[in-house]
C-alpha cells in the first residue's frame, strides 16, 4: 500500500513511520517539519491547512493519523482546530481524493487492497473514555466527549467519533488508543517524570499502589501497523493497546527514576487534595498560562492516584498482534540510552 503517516515527526509517529516501512509499504509523511525518518518521502504542512493536506492525501491507499495538539493545557479552539478540524478536513480530503492504481513497482499486496477500499487508523487515546473512575481489565469503551477529562480528551473523543463515523465500504475506518507510550527519547512521560524526579518534585499520589497500563514504544508502534493491516476486517472498532503488564504506579515511576539514574519519589501527596490542586490550577492556567505544561491537572492526578489497565485479549485476538518488548526489557532498553546521553535521547 501507498500509506500517509500524519505527525511522523514526533516520538510514536517516527516509529510508526518506521514500522510501516518495514512491513514492505511505501510510506510519505506529513508533518510541520521534517521527520527525520530514513526511506519515506515528506510533505510538509499543517492538518489546518487543507491544501496541504489534499497535497498529501493525493495517491495514498491509506492514512495513520497521529497528528495532533497533545497538552494537559491550552486554549480550548486550538485544541478544537487542530485535533477536530483537522481531522474533519482530512477526512474530507481522503474521501474526495482518487487512490492510487497499483503499478509494477507497488502492485497490490493482497485482494483485500485489491478491492481499492482506502483505510484510515485514527490514533486515539483511551482518556477519550476515561470519566475519573478506575479502570480495571476493560476494553475500549466508547468515546465520551462529555464525559472526558480536559479540552485534549474531549477533541480526541470528538475526532474519534468523526473518524467511526465516516466508516464505509470505500473507507475502512479504525481506531486505535496506545496508553501511557513511553521510551527513549520521549520527551512527554519520561522526561518529566526524570526531570521532577530530579528536582525533588516528583510525589507519589495517594499509597502508589494503584495498577496501570503503559505501552513500549516499539510495541505501540507495531500494534498500530497491525491495525492498518486488519483493517478490512476490524473497521468500525476501537481498540486499547498496552504492554498488558500492569504495574503499581509506584513501581513503574521507580522503574523510569532507576533507569535514568534519579532517586525514585520518597514523599506523597494524598489523592483528594491533589486533584483539588490540580482544578485549582487549571483554573489558574487558563487565565495565564505558563512557559510549560502545569505541574498539576485533575486529570494527571487521577491518572496517578486511580487504576487504569485494559483487557488486551480483543485488541490482541483481532489484530492478529501481541507486543514483543516487555515492560522490564523497555526499562533496560531506557537505560542503555541514558547511559548513552544524560538526556536518555538516542534518536
Amino acid at each position: 500500500m501507498r500509506v500517509l503517516v500524519t505527525g511522523a515527526s514526533g516520538l510514536l509517529g517516527r516509529a510508526v513511520a518506521e514500522a510501516v516501512l518495514a512491513a514492505g509499504h511505501e510510506v510519505r509523511t506529513f508533518q510541520r517539519r521534517p521527520s527525520g525518518v530514513a526511506g519515506v518521502s515528506d510533505v510538509l504542512g499543517s492538518v489546518t491547512d487543507s491544501d496541504a493536506i489534499a497535497r498529501a492525501v493525493d495517491g495514498m491507499d491509506a492514512v495513520v493519523h497521529l497528528a495532533a495538539k497533545v497538552s494537559l493545557a491550552g486554549d480550548p479552539a486550538e485544541f478544537d482546530t487542530v485535533n477536530i478540524g483537522g481531522t474533519r478536513a482530512l477526512i474530507a480530503a481522503l474521501t474526495a481524493a482518487p487512490a492510487a492504481a497499483p503499478t509494477a513497482a507497488t502492485p497490490s499486496a493482497s485482494p483485500d487492497i485489491a478491492a481499492a477500499a482506502r483505510r484510515l487508523v485514527y490514533v486515539s487515546s483511551p482518556s477519550v473514555a476515561h470519566s475519573g473512575a478506575s479502570i480495571v481489565g476493560d476494553g475500549a469503551m466508547p468515546a465520551d466527549p462529555v464525559q472526558a477529562r480536559g479540552d485534549y480528551a474531549r477533541t480526541k473523543a470528538e475526532a474519534e467519533l468523526l473518524a467511526l463515523a465516516a466508516d464505509s465500504p470505500s473507507l475502512r475506518v479504525v481506531a486505535v488508543r496506545p496508553h501511557l507510550v513511553w521510551g527513549p527519547g520521549d520527551t512527554q512521560l519520561v522526561a518529566r517524570v526524570v526531570e521532577r524526579a530530579r528536582a525533588g518534585r516528583l510525589p507519589l499520589l495517594g499509597h502508589g499502589a494503584a495498577l496501570i497500563d503503559s505501552t513500549y514504544i516499539d510495541n505501540a508502534a507495531s500494534g498500530i501497523a497491525a491495525a492498518l493491516e486488519q483493517a478490512e476486517h476490524v473497521h468500525g472498532n476501537s481498540y486499547v493497546i498496552t504492554n498488558g503488564e500492569p504495574r503499581p504506579v509506584a513501581d513503574l515511576l521507580a522503574g523510569i527514576c532507576a533507569a535514568a539514574g534519579v532517586r525514585a519519589p520518597g514523599w506523597r501527596v494524598p489523592a483528594g487534595l491533589a486533584r483539588t490542586a490540580g482544578s485549582a490550577i487549571e483554573a489558574v492556567w487558563r487565565i495565564r498560562p505558563g512557559v510549560d505544561e502545569p505541574p498539576m491537572t485533575r486529570f494527571l492526578a487521577e491518572q496517578l492516584s486511580t487504576a487504569h489497565w485494559f483487557d488486551q485479549r480483543q485488541t490482541r485476538a483481532d489484530l492478529h498482534w501481541v507486543p514483543a518488548v516487555s515492560l522490564d526489557e523497555g526499562l533496560r532498553r531506557l537505560a542503555a540510552s541514558y547511559a548513552t546521553t544524560p538526556e536518555g535521547n538516542t534518536l
